[in-house]
Parts: C-alpha cells; structure tokens; sequence
C-alpha cells in the first residue's frame, strides 16, 4: 500500500472523534479529514491491496485499480465540498455521520469481497439516514424509517446473493459476472435498490427533499453512486441494464414536470441522470462504462450544485415549493448565478460538464447501432432540460415575484456552491483530465478516438436545447405547461402504503374464523395439560410452568401485532 492507510479509515475514524471538539475545532476537522484522506489517497498505487484472513474466509480488504481510485477521488472531493457547505452547522451529529457515511461509501468502492462489501453496504444506510432524522419533523421522521428498511433490505438481499455465490463458486470476490443463476440475480437486484430501479426508486423522492438542507447534498453524492460503481464493478456489458437504464432516463421526466417541491424535481432529475450511467454500463467496457463513470462524477458536483441551491433557499426563506417562489434573484445573485450553472451542466450545454460525459453514452450507443435506445436517450437529454435546466432555476429565481426579501445564503454554502461551479466548468473545458483518469482509454469499440468538441455533435447539442428552450416558452406563454400547483403527486409508492394496510385488515378478517378455532383448541389443550400438571406435578410446578407458557404466548402476540401496528402506522 505504499505506506498508506485504508482510504476509509481517515474519513470514518476521524469523523468519530469530532463530537469531541467544539466550535471552529470541529468546523476545522470537518474540512481536514476530506483533505487528508483525498492526500492519503494520492499515495496509493493500482495494483495495491490488504488481504484477512477471517473465521475462514479470505477477505479483500482493499483493492485498488483505476475503477475505484476514481471514484475514491470523487467522494473524497463530494465529501470536502459538502462540509465546507455544512460548517455553519452547530451540532455534532450531522457532520459526524456525513463523514461516516462518506468513509462507508469510499470502503464500498475498494472492497474486493462481498462481506467487506456488505459491511460498508449497511454503514452506509444506518449513518445516511441520520441526515434525514437530523431535520427533526415528522415527516422527516417517517421518510426516514422507509429508507433504512428500504436499504436494509438491500443489504440483506447482498448478503443472500453473496452466500449463494460461495455456495455455488466456493468464492466471495467481488467481480464481473453474468447473469446466471439466482446470486447474480440478488445481487443485481441489491444493486439496483440503492441505484434507484423502476419501482425500486420511490425511497429517493420519498426521503431525498424531507433531508435537512446539508443533509441532501451529501445523500446525492454517495448511495447511488456507490450502486453505480458496483454495477461497473459487476455487471458491466447486462444487456438487461440498458433497458433498464433507458426506462429511468425517460418517466421521472414526467413527474418532474408536474411536481411543486422542487428538491423532489431534482429527485426524479437524479433517477434520470442515473439511468444515462446504467445504460453505459450496459453498452459494456470502453466508452459505455467510461461514460457512465465520467457521467456519475460530473453528476456529483453538478446535481450537488443544484441540491446547494435549493438548500440555500431552504434555509433562507423556509419554502420549497415551486409556487410559492419567484424573483429571488434580487436577494440572492449569487446563489442563483450558482444554480444556473449546475442547470447549464445538467443539461448538457457546451463547455459544461455534462456535455463532455452524456455525450459518451449517446455516441457509445449510437456505434454499436442502438438506434431506439439512442432516440430514448435524445427525447430523455430534452426532458432534462425542461425539468432541471430551466424549471429550477426559473421558478426558485426568477418566474413571478413572490416578494421575497432574504439575506443571501451564508458565506460557507456560498463557497461550496462556488467550488462545485468551478468543477462543473472546469471538467467541460477541460475534459481531458477527467478522461485521463477513467478507467479505460477513451476511444470506441473500434479503436476510433472520441472528441466531444466535435463540430457536428456541439452544433447538434445546440439545436436540442434551442429547440426545448422553444418548446417550454410556447407552452408558458399558451399556458399548455402544467401550473405549479399545492398538491401531491401519486407514485408507485402510493399502492404499497395503501395495499399493505388493506392486505393487513383483510387478512385478519379473512382468518378471524380459523383464529377462533385454533384459540378452541388451544383452550382445550392448556385445560388438559393443566389437569395433566395438577395430578402430576402439584399446585406449584402447575403455577410455574403456567406462568412461564402464559407469558411466552403474550411475548410472541405481542411482538407480532406491535410489528403489524409498526408497519400499518409506517406506510
């Protein structure tokens, strides 16, 4: 390891000592740790690794190759902008399990087993939702208990696919596979939970906007995109994954037209921005997942800039919804000029981020003569526009006055947002650093050298955004665009919460009957064994062992139905 430390060890041993600091103490550390960990980082080598030997098994503790260094760099740099956004923060327990949650998500990334990996898999659930919890409402407070059995569950189905695989392989690396047999298939579907899935997704709209301000801004940079990470690690070239990637791409553009809370719009915008990196592992090794690993790094600072924005607005004006906001861009430039950026980004304008990683996946999918997925992808690049590249920053800044009168965001956000904009131009002028570090050479599958500044594909881009630049003026000015309305929007979720509660009451009703005489008969039989116990055993050995089946009958009932009521009251 060249004399460095496990990349995670930094973020997460140093996190755990700063409830033991005070004020800029603990402001300080927050900003530290990252810098250190990221230069801790720069003196491994690929090839690296740290084996264990455990009851056993033989875990990959660390493994390091041009894969996961690029995404260690990446969270290592989220994680740095994300505390420099949250030093304004008075309490301890956002900051330490943003920075433990940040470490699990870098131990992810450079696990070579599935144990190692399920171990990070689960830290990263149980400290991320505390930046749910951290907002204190009751909203909060349900959302929050969703998500973590939403991602328990997903490490639960890891650690079954992982036991199957060493069941079948007598092996527990972690590598690429094919889809075969039922591991591979739990382990993709683990995957896909935390990578936001169709009808997998609704805990990331359902938690993301109920996070507190700082919270959301480190939940965008970690979970899926260490789920992004394991699908190139894993499943790199599942034709399966592009279908799957393209669907995402296109139906949150729909419910991101139509819904009023603007961090939820920039929930379904992160599904769609996903899916472009899902199809680009489908497309396979080269250009496919160099696009999807340069897409999830872009989308890191540009989606993080977007979430800094709406966190700014959060904290100064206490709203969120698109309708009761408007003209804020007399009283906070600054944040509106950072958030058109990460809009220009997100949609792809030359010279910004997303122009120079989408467009892989677009190209890649074009060369291998996907012309239904390419088409999928051009309307999905329009829609994006209209929902994040225009509506955000238009009804949060600019729209109808709302007349708003607030002090621009703190200092620190503003040097975060400032930060994230710099990666965000920097990486669309200069791609060439970003494609040094990716994982493969950036050429197509047949050798042909990729140049995103090509004349014909920035002229083509241009046109796609000039046109859905038209089309969302047209529909505003003929009132065709859906108003921004108090209302809420139902997703898949909706049948869940509302079937399970139904499904619950109906079972009882349906086994009320067997329920009365199954009771019968166990009435009987208590009266027999109690007779059998008197004749036998005397008045105290009956009490005892009455007392003792009495009770353990009460444990279990109550158990179930406090569970039963948990689940009803949860949904």
């Amino acid at each position: 390891m060249s004399g460095s430390l496990h990349p995670a060890l930094i973020l997460v041993a140093g996190a755990l000592l700063l409830p033991l600091l005070r004020g800029p103490w603990r402001g300080a550390a927050t900003v530290v740790l990252p810098l250190a960990g990221f230069l801790n980082l720069l003196g491994l080598e690929a090839g690296a690794g740290l084996r264990l030997e455990l009851a056993g098994f033989e875990l990959h503790l660390l493994r390091v190759d041009r894969l996961s260094l690029i995404f260690g760099y990446l969270f290592h740099l989220a994680a740095l902008v994300g505390a420099v956004y949250s030093l304004h923060l008075k309490d301890w327990l956002q900051p330490t399990t943003a920075l433990v949650y940040a470490g699990s998500a870098v131990g992810a990334v450079f696990a070579g087993d599935l144990i190692t990996l399920f171990l990070f898999w689960e830290l990263l659930a149980v400290t991320s939702v505390f930046q749910i919890w951290a907002r204190g409402s009751e909203r909060a407070l349900g959302a929050g208990m969703r998500y973590l059995l939403v991602h328990v569950t997903s490490g639960l189905l890891l650690l079954a696919g992982a036991a199957l695989l060493y069941h079948e392989t007598g092996s527990l690396a972690f590598g690429p596979m094919e889809l075969e047999g039922l591991a591979a298939w739990l382990l993709l579907l683990a995957i896909g939970v935390k990578c936001a899935f169709p009808l997998l997704h609704t805990w990331l709209v359902d938690a993301y906007p109920e996070a507190t301000p700082t919270g959301t801004v480190f939940l965008s940079a970690f979970t899926t995109k260490a789920a992004v990470y394991c699908l190139a690690r894993g499943f790199a070239g599942a034709e399966v994954l592009i279908w799957v990637g393209a669907v995402m791409t296109l139906f949150p553009i729909f419910f991101a037209v139509i819904e009023n809370d603007l961090r939820r719009v920039l929930g379904y915008s992160m599904i769609n921005q996903i899916g472009f990196m899902v199809v680009g592992v489908g497309l396979g090794e080269g250009l496919g997942v160099n696009g999807a690993v340069a897409h999830a790094f872009n989308d890191v600072f540009f989606k993080g800039l977007l979430f800094m924005s709406m966190g700014a607005v959060l904290l100064r004006t206490g709203r969120m919804n698109g309708s009761d906001l408007g003209g804020l861009y007399k009283s906070m430039p600054w944040t509106a000029g950072f958030c058109i950026v990460g809009a220009s980004s997100i949609s792809a304008f030359p010279l910004f981020s997303g122009f120079v990683s989408k467009s892989m996946v677009m190209a890649e999918a074009a060369h291998q003569g996907h012309v239904v997925l390419w088409l999928m992808l051009l309307f999905a690049s329009a829609g994006v526009f209209h929902h994040a590249g225009i509506k955000i920053p238009f009804f949060a800044f600019f729209s109808h006055d709302a007349g708003i009168r607030c002090r621009e965001a703190p200092r620190n956000m503003l040097i975060a947002m400032g930060l994230g904009a710099a990666v965000c131009l920097f990486n669309g002028i200069w791609p060439g650093v970003l494609y040094g570090l990716l994982p493969y050479p950036v050429v197509f599958s047949d050798g042909t050298a990729y140049h995103p500044f090509d004349p014909g594909h920035v002229l083509h881009q241009l046109q796609l955004l000039f046109f859905s630049a038209l089309a969302f003026a047209a529909l505003k000015l003929t009132h065709l665009y859906p108003p921004e309305l108090r209302s809420v929007n139902l997703d898949v979720d909706w049948l869940g919460r509302k079937l399970l509660p139904w499904g619950i009451r109906k079972l009882v009703d349906l086994t009320a009957p067997l329920r009365d005489r199954f009771s019968g008969a166990v009435r009987g039989l208590a009266a027999g064994t109690i007779d059998l116990l008197h004749a036998s055993h005397g008045p105290a050995a009956w009490a005892g062992r009455t007392w003792l089946t009495s009770t353990s009958v009460l444990v279990v009932v109550g158990a179930l139905a406090a569970y039963l009521l948990y689940v009803y009251r949860t949904f």
